[in-house]
């Protein structure tokens, strides 16, 4: 048996065990599952895409989508809990020097230090060289001034990769922007937002006033190249969430196949009407397709091959998959797919934050024709 197979296998087990009993009265309640995380934590999936060097698990970007495939198929939220946590491990491991991956890193693989990316802004989503947030150099320190808001682990964790203005009035605007780490007990508040969905993983409202951090804990060994490292690691982030996309897909499309099957109409199981056949072949369909972009988008990342592209168009599909497929569950299931008593309701909750997470649809497709007309041109 390989080593990939032997870490899926302890994951199954570990959701069947851990997660499955407990993650509807979880998700309702949107109560963090800190007796998950543990688990999570004894099982290495903190460490799972850093370096062995460091403490990790050292997996292959195409293991990883494979085992989040798994736990979304389950509960999406939990896998939110080490994605946005190992994008800031993956821009660490990439950029930062060798005394900030050893200060951070193997903590981090070890779960003791929960972190995430702080990105977004209120006035600043998807354009993000029009934020705000400031960190001022002071001697040997920066200090930081800003607002970031839908921050993963921003409650529950305990450290954050910042993007900052360092030099607000640079042109182009990224050359001004650096990335920061920064641990909570520096000083920041985080506030817990509510949400449609994505619920049980804290996603919170984090407010810098004043926050001073060692100049030592600036990724990278100079100041302007925040925008370009954290996008680095959001390839991974994209690969994350598309794998996402393919495990709320799938989790649709059998609760389906299985419902199809035993409920009858007109004398016959649901399953034997044309209508429904359709709407399982196009669900079915779906699923494979998202789930080949993802590997593909995973093989790319980790031959070391700029993966723009096959990430965005990973993204794009999977989770678009994942809006279809749970829409079609809804139909297919009717008034007991609405009810919070069938998952089907929570799938329906949770895809469309893929949709706009990590980037939203609409950007990827204009990365995906950016690059398209770079790769072939006339």
């Amino acid at each position: 048996m390989s080593d990939e197979q032997i870490m899926l296998d302890a994951v199954d087990r570990f959701l069947a065990r851990d997660v499955k009993p407990y993650a509807k009265a979880l998700e309702l309640a949107d109560e963090y599952p800190t007796e998950i995380v543990e688990k999570m934590k004894a099982l290495g999936l903190f460490g799972a895409t850093i370096g062995e060097q460091y403490g990790g698990l050292g997996l292959s970007a195409v293991t990883y989508a494979k085992i989040v495939e798994r736990v979304s198929a389950v509960w999406m939220s939990v896998s939110g809990i080490f994605n946005s946590h190992l994008i800031m491990c993956a821009a660490i491991e990439r950029f930062a020097t060798e005394a900030v991956k050893e200060q951070f890193l193997p903590r981090m693989a070890r779960g003791d230090l929960r972190g995430g990316i702080a990105l977004t802004e209120p006035d600043c989503g998807t354009d993000l060289q029009a934020i705000r947030t400031r960190a001022q150099r002071h001697g040997d320190e920066y200090v930081i001034h800003g607002t970031k808001q839908w921050i993963t682990n921003a409650v529950q964790g305990n450290v954050l990769a910042v993007l900052v203005k360092t030099e607000p009035d640079a042109q182009p605007r990224h050359k001004g922007m650096s990335l920061l780490v920064v641990e909570k007990s520096a000083g920041y508040t985080a506030t817990k937002l509510s949400k449609l969905g994505y619920r049980g993983v804290d996603t919170g409202e984090v407010v810098f006033d004043g926050v001073r951090v060692p100049a030592g804990q600036l990724v990278g060994d100079a100041e302007g190249r925040g925008l370009q490292q954290i996008l680095a690691g959001l390839a991974l982030g994209r690969i994350n969430v598309a794998a996402r996309g393919v495990g709320v897909a799938r989790a649709a499309m059998e609760a389906s196949i299985n419902y199809a099957q035993v409920r009858e109409t007109f004398g016959q199981p649901i399953g034997q009407h044309q209508a429904i056949q359709i709407k399982l072949a196009d669900m079915a369909t779906r699923v494979e397709a998202a789930r080949l972009l993802t590997e593909r988008a995973a093989l790319a990342y980790d031959s070391g091959e700029r993966c723009d592209l096959e990430a965005g168009m990973a993204k794009l599909f999977a989770t678009e998959a994942a809006m279809s497929n749970a829409n079609e569950a809804l139909r297919i299931h009717g008034a007991y797919g609405y009810s919070p008593d069938n998952e089907i309701e929570r799938y329906y909750r949770d895809a469309p934050l893929l949709v706009v997470g990590e980037g939203t649809n609409e950007l990827q497709r204009i990365i995906i024709a950016r690059q398209l007309l770079e790769r072939y041109p006339a």
